[in-house]
């Protein structure tokens, strides 16, 4: 019998040893993961990403509930909760092809997140993307559930969380529409998490968050690559930050075609310098 609490653990203690962000200076973070079950916010039937014999293998809690209840637990795996918005149904089995549109992302991952947006006892945080609602349980620990504003695009995914959320006496405010607008009704905010990747950051984020609050998220990039991006707001919609280390999420809706990166804002490659000497080689850009 595999027990889930004791999974949790030992999901912490694999955690712990990577080095810097994740539970690190950060107990909090590391009570509630301890806390919340992750298992109550995973469907019973998701899809493993990686494919085998050309499909997507669907893990299914009634028939395997030992590999189902490991891999919920497995510190870098994410589970696929969503192909193609839908259209793609888990009854059906193993996925031959499809976009990925929904998932509970992977442990380490979302401890990361958590650890450097740091929300504070009762801050304001707005939530960019529901999804299960696991880690709006997580921010829901740390700051207060009345304090959470969660946005969550897809009506379905939205009635499932707060049905989630509920089930364990948790009620954010949970709101059905486009998170690139935020949610103006119930700013500022002190902190913003947005848990699908941008290509570019929508305008409305930085002008919904108070002088010195935190935005992090997920940003796309020229390096075959998402970034964790950590900006600091200034009060009047504008943010400044810095690229954290490589993760890979779903892009918005909105996002989701591509854009040419010089559109974006990307330095090209003729735009980089290389310094070499006596302190070793520097990699930067020109301009300010």
């Amino acid at each position: 019998m595999v027990d889930a609490v004791a999974l949790r653990q030992e999901c912490v203690a694999a955690i712990d040893g990577y080095g810097g962000g994740y539970f690190h200076e950060r107990d909090w973070l590391r009570a509630a993961f301890l806390e919340v079950p992750r298992e109550h916010f995973v469907p019973d039937r998701v899809w493993w990403p990686n494919r085998k014999d050309g499909h997507y293998p669907l893990l299914d809690r009634t028939e395997r509930p030992r590999q189902w209840l490991k891999a919920v637990y497995r510190p870098l795996a994410a589970l696929i909760t969503q192909i193609d918005d839908g259209r793609v149904r888990p009854e059906d089995g193993p996925a031959a092809d499809g976009c990925f549109t929904s998932s509970i992302s992977c442990s380490a991952v979302i401890v990361d997140m958590l650890h450097h947006l740091d929300p504070q006892p009762h801050e304001r945080v707005l939530e960019i993307g529901t999804g299960s609602g696991y880690t709006t349980a997580l921010l829901a620990h740390r700051v207060g559930a009345p304090n959470v504003v969660t946005v969550e695009i897809d009506h379905g995914l939205a009635r499932r969380a707060a049905g989630n959320l509920g089930a364990l006496g948790l009620d954010p405010h949970t709101v059905v529409g486009d998170g690139e607008g935020g949610y103006a009704a119930a700013a500022p905010y002190d902190r913003i998490l947005s848990t699908a990747a941008v290509r570019h950051v929508p305008a409305a984020w930085p002008r919904q968050v108070r002088a010195g609050g935190v935005i992090v998220t997920p940003l796309d990039t020229p390096y075959n690559t998402d970034a964790l991006l950590k900006l600091v707001c200034d009060g009047h919609g504008n943010a400044t930050g810095h690229l954290i280390k490589p993760v890979t999420f779903m892009k918005t809706r909105a996002q989701r075609p591509r854009r040419s990166y010089g559109e974006l804002g990307w330095p090209g490659w003729a735009e980089h310098r290389v310094t070499v000497g006596a302190d070793g080689q520097r990699i930067h850009t020109e301009g300010p």
